[in-house]
């Protein structure tokens, strides 16, 4: 399943960072951070509870950039 959330980030390379931590999270099958259009697009694995995925997702983005957001 592929879900996109609304984002507010600072800059492209910080838009970069939080793609990578996003990626390393369990349960994510693949992310992408569009800086221009703040987007975060998330493919998650099959069967996994998302909100617990991007509640960590999150979590792990928080530590890469400390002022970003994702509004889920």
């Amino acid at each position: 399943m592929k879900k996109s959330y609304k984002i507010e980030v600072d800059c492209a390379a910080c838009a970069m960072k939080m793609e990578e931590a996003a990626k390393k999270v369990a349960g994510v099958k693949d992310a992408g951070v569009a800086f221009m259009t703040q987007k975060m697009s998330v493919d998650f694995e099959e069967g996994v509870d998302v909100a617990a995925v991007m509640a960590e997702v999150r979590k792990q983005c928080k530590k890469v950039e400390s002022d970003c957001e994702i509004f889920l």
